[in-house]
């Protein structure tokens, strides 16, 4: 166990620990999702969002990595099974049938949602002097309302 990870008190690891495996769950499932969108997005901004929903997914990839890691760094285990990030998620999969707008729009929800839960993670983080977590949560969020930007930017129909 690190050492910030030793001095939390157990009530204060259980609430760090329940944020990054929330955070871990709706990882996971916009993964799938946005690897989904990758593959099955049609029309005329094919090769952008293409391209877009694949950078979301190798990011979010890693991302899933490194929430898990820092788990383990508080000696806990770390789910791996997607029947139960499904359950946990608020985030929820798409079978991928459906246009590009909507596509879009559905991501960019996620990430929104994404966003909020490492924002609540940063929180309890910072609470109890758990800076590592803080800074994880908020570099994670950093992406997620970066990814968020660029699909509202998708939906824009005219120049501001």
């Amino acid at each position: 166990m690190g050492l910030i990870a030793a001095k939390i008190e157990p009530t204060a690891k259980e609430e760090i620990v329940g944020g990054l495996t929330q955070a871990l769950a709706e990882t996971s499932v916009t993964t799938m999702k946005a690897q989904n969108f990758h593959w099955n997005v049609t029309g005329m901004a094919f090769g952008p969002l293409h391209e877009l929903f694949q950078e979301i997914y190798e990011d979010h990839f890693e991302g899933q990595d490194t929430l898990a890691e820092r788990i383990k760094q508080f000696d806990v285990h770390a789910e791996g099974r997607y029947s139960v990030f499904l359950e946990r998620s608020a985030v929820e999969e798409h079978d991928g049938r459906t246009d590009a707008k909507t596509m879009i729009e559905v991501m960019l929800k996620d990430q929104e949602t994404l966003s909020a839960t490492l924002s609540a993670l940063a929180e309890v983080a910072d609470q109890h002097g758990d800076y590592a977590t803080n800074d994880l949560a908020t570099a994670r969020i950093e992406a997620h309302d970066k990814f968020a930007w660029m699909l509202r930017a998708h939906l824009k129909t005219t120049a501001a």
